[in-house]
């Protein structure tokens, strides 16, 4: 069994970024610009955003945080996206999820510019992420797949088992492994809470893409000997030995999954950072389309 180490390959990939960044300032080039919006003081959504925050720092791009109450408007909020929108230094936007409810994240992705959209949500880039066009594409799904090549993981024919069916992990990631590229090529199965017998699934799967959201949700006794596990859960669980008093788990019950495993990411440091590596290309990329 492998640990694949989201921390380690991010820093390596985050390395190249920066180097490279480095070589468009010195030739002149536009500093890569990311713009984020926070609304509320969600304690998740604010070490989220923290952290893109400090990683734009370490990698020499320009960032912009805009933090607004949770009683704003949506007109108010969709005005702020086309502020950003008209912004010609800004090259990527992200606006952090969740929203208040009164708020439509339908409507706030919507708004995004399609040539901003760094975090791949936009109708546009989903749709060209499904007819296999160049694009910007969901920052986990994308780190996931770096992840695979850093390590040189053919997944080749395999079948992948995707556990969750949202539009920002399952759905995307569903469509990456079954595309005509490397990583990809495998025979992917979609699975989902209202799926019947879902150990029969995992039980065959030589990838598992485990994004349901559930602590612990998949045992051992769910998986084949040498499978590949990617656990994509953070969830919060009590832990009394803990300072904090509690502490983060995945979607994977690790303990019991592990030893049946040939590769593995760990909660956390495993997917975590492979998302903000992901954001941070695209952000890159965004710029030098524009540039």
């Amino acid at each position: 069994m492998q640990i694949l180490d989201g921390r380690a390959v991010s820093a390596h990939i985050k390395e190249q970024i920066k180097t490279e960044v480095a070589t468009i300032k010195q030739n002149g080039g536009k500093t890569p610009h990311l713009a984020a919006i926070l609304v509320g003081n969600n304690p998740a959504s604010e070490a989220y955003v923290g952290n893109k925050v400090k990683t734009c720092q370490e990698l020499g791009f320009g960032s912009t945080l805009l933090r607004f109450d949770t009683d704003i408007t949506e007109d108010f909020l969709l005005a702020e996206v086309q502020n950003l929108n008209d912004n010609q230094d800004i090259d990527g936007i992200l606006v952090q999820l969740p929203l208040p409810k009164h708020i439509s994240e339908n409507a706030v992705i919507n708004a995004i510019h399609p040539n901003k959209d760094v975090d791949g949500f936009h109708p546009i880039s989903q749709g060209k992420m499904l007819l296999g066009q160049d694009t910007f594409l969901p920052a986990t799904p994308y780190g996931i797949l770096l992840m695979l090549a850093h390590y040189n993981i053919d997944i080749t024919g395999k079948h992948c088992v995707v556990i969750g069916r949202s539009n920002i992990v399952g759905s995307p990631m569903s469509v990456l492994l079954a595309r005509n590229t490397n990583p990809g090529n495998a025979t992917v199965t979609l699975t989902h809470s209202r799926t019947q017998d879902l150990k029969s699934f995992t039980l065959q799967a030589d990838v598992i893409i485990a994004a349901i959201g559930k602590a612990r949700f998949l045992t051992g006794d769910m998986v084949k000997e040498g499978a590949i596990i990617i656990d994509v859960g953070i969830n919060r669980i009590d832990d009394a030995t803990r300072k904090s008093g509690s502490r983060l788990v995945g979607d994977v019950d690790f303990d019991s999954v592990a030893p049946k495993s040939s590769y593995i990411t760990p909660v956390p440091k495993g997917v975590g950072p492979m998302t903000i590596c992901g954001l941070m290309k695209n952000t890159l990329k965004a710029s030098q389309i524009k540039h």
